[in-house]
């Protein structure tokens, strides 16, 4: 039941060119930095990244957007990075945008075995093309597909050897739903414990879902910045 390896370059070796990839995150918060660059430093190519936004120019996903490894995102926010907007417009990454609560309905879904489900969010915009709609209690509703992936990156605060996972405050953000909508979930934790040792009211992700952890090392959290009171 240890499902502790020894680094995050094992953790992803069996991520190949062409898999789809669910990364946790929102912004850079929440972000599992060692399975990232472990995916980035192993040069898989080709992936189909499933994530709410695509980082920032040099952090995040962006360093995989930069070496040219991703060749779809499927996310709701990417303002903030240039080199995915230099590759959207020029054909080079093709693009899914979603709103962000049907974005993590989908997810959602897949985790619970609904492969599709309606809702109205898009309705009469270009979300709405090429999608089936229906009429529910006099409104039309879009109906919005699951999303499912071969693996899973998630960031947890502590673990246990097992694999179940709690999460710290914002962190937690799609982490939990992504865990669960993965053939393969692997996550990376700040703090290792033994099993017993979490609180099993506070467990979010229990271990069924996790195939394989690492602890994590030199986070950077780049999202966090320590401010003095004058």
């Amino acid at each position: 039941m240890n499902k502790v390896v020894a680094s995050a370059a094992a953790a992803v070796a069996d991520i190949a060119d062409g898999a789809t990839v669910m990364i946790g995150g929102f912004g850079l918060c929440g972000n599992p930095e060692n399975l990232i660059a472990a995916l980035h430093a192993q040069g898989t190519k080709n992936l189909t990244v499933i994530s709410n936004n695509a980082g920032v120019d040099a952090e995040g996903i962006g360093i995989l957007l930069a070496a040219g490894q991703i060749r779809k995102m499927i996310a709701t926010y990417v303002g903030e990075n240039s080199i995915f907007e230099a590759q959207a417009r020029s054909g080079q990454l093709e693009t899914e945008l979603v709103p962000q609560g049907t974005f993590a309905e989908r997810i959602r879904a897949a985790g619970a075995g609904i492969p599709a489900f309606f809702t109205p969010a898009g309705v009469a915009t270009v979300v709405a093309e090429g999608k089936e709609s229906r009429e529910f209690a006099g409104r039309t509703y879009l109906m919005e597909r699951w999303l499912q992936a071969d693996f899973a990156l998630v960031k947890a605060y502590r673990g246990d050897r097992w694999g179940n996972l709690t999460y710290r405050k914002t962190a937690r953000n799609f982490n939990p739903v992504m865990a669960t909508a993965a053939r393969v979930t692997i996550a990376e934790v700040e703090e290792l414990v033994e099993p017993g040792a979490l609180d099993p009211e506070a467990i979010v992700t229990p271990a069924i879902y996790v195939k394989r952890m690492i602890v994590g090392q030199a986070y950077k959290k780049p999202i966090e910045r320590r401010t003095l009171s004058a």
